[in-house]
């Protein structure tokens, strides 16, 4: 069942989460271990996310430095598989256009198709490490609208050789992503909103949420997405903080603010453990409020941890 059916037809929050592929050397048992202890909160969906290749300096023993182009957490879509087939659950595999060109991008795609993965979240993911703006790759795709026109051609047989006979009709169904606090890149929230409809408007069926800490600011956020005329679902994605630093790194990384009541909290800890109980402690409040508001499931990021997902899960669902 595509994952938009699974929301609209929900009637009570379902619960899902995101997972990331471990890094280069590590194995897949990291991931059922995240995964097994989470089964009993029947989660009717998990994001794998996906990741492009990065370009590192090694200084070599000559002195030299030598420039390398790594991809530190492969194995996204044999991931996907492995846990569709293993768990018989839906899985949603990111697919992104940093650092992809649209044939690598299609044959990602095709792999998916043959694998009977058919949940997309597409995103246009993050500007190279180390650089502020965003370069798509060669024939790549500067914008998400662009990735999902190329899988809308797909679902209708339409690939990028145009001389292929009788080609298979795909058939994605596709999720995007939605910023309660805006893109750090949009100029305002007015631009984004806009931009947000047109992804609406090229396809996507539902809406995730950036991470917020704030539960007014999403609650807010779908009141604005439904007086533009976006009325897909809209489902908040939820982090729980998980050490000391992440008061720092967080609004850093994602553009967001922390409420100065949690701040506040945070800053009373003295360990990473404290800062993590304050952590679920808060998510579960964020959880229940959400509930209250009636939002059709909650997505936890779990950064490959699940140990505080499933005290969270066990006070709320």
């Amino acid at each position: 069942m595509n994952v938009a059916d699974k929301l609209k037809q929900a009637t009570s929050p379902l619960f899902t989460f995101e997972l990331l592929p471990p890094l280069k050397g590590k194995g897949i048992d990291a991931i059922y271990k995240a995964i097994d202890p989470l089964l009993a909160f029947n989660p009717s969906y998990i994001n794998m996310t996906y990741h492009s290749a990065e370009v590192v300096y090694k200084t070599l023993a000559d002195g030299k430095i030598e420039k390398r182009t790594v991809k530190k957490r492969p194995g996204s879509v044999a991931l996907a598989a492995a846990i569709k087939y293993k768990y018989n659950i839906e899985v949603v595999p990111h697919v992104i256009c940093s650092g992809f060109n649209q044939e690598e991008t299609e044959n990602i795609l095709i792999d998916f198709h043959f694998l009977d993965i058919h949940n997309l979240l597409v995103l246009r993911g993050d500007p190279p490490k180390g650089m502020r703006v965003f370069q798509p790759k060669e024939d790549g795709h500067e914008h998400t609208l662009g990735l999902m026109s190329q899988i809308n051609n797909m679902n209708n047989g339409r690939y990028l050789d145009e001389n292929l006979k009788n080609p298979e009709k795909t058939t994605f169904s596709m999720g995007v992503a939605g910023y309660p606090e805006k893109h750090m890149e949009a100029p305002n929230m007015v631009s984004d909103m806009k931009y947000l409809k047109q992804k609406v408007e090229n396809g996507a069926e539902y809406i995730v949420s950036q991470m917020f800490f704030d539960t007014q600011k999403y609650i807010d956020f779908v009141h604005q997405c439904r007086k533009e005329g976006i009325l897909v679902p809209i489902v908040p994605g939820i982090k729980p903080i998980a050490s000391m630093n992440d008061i720092k790194v967080l609004p850093q990384i994602f553009n967001i603010d922390l409420p100065e009541e949690l701040v506040v909290e945070l800053k009373k800890c003295t360990t990473n453990d404290e800062a993590r109980q304050v952590g679920i402690e808060w998510c579960i409040k964020q959880s229940k409020e959400l509930i209250a508001f009636g939002v059709p499931s909650l997505h936890y990021y779990t950064l490959g941890e699940s140990d505080n997902i499933q005290k969270i899960c066990k006070a709320v669902f």
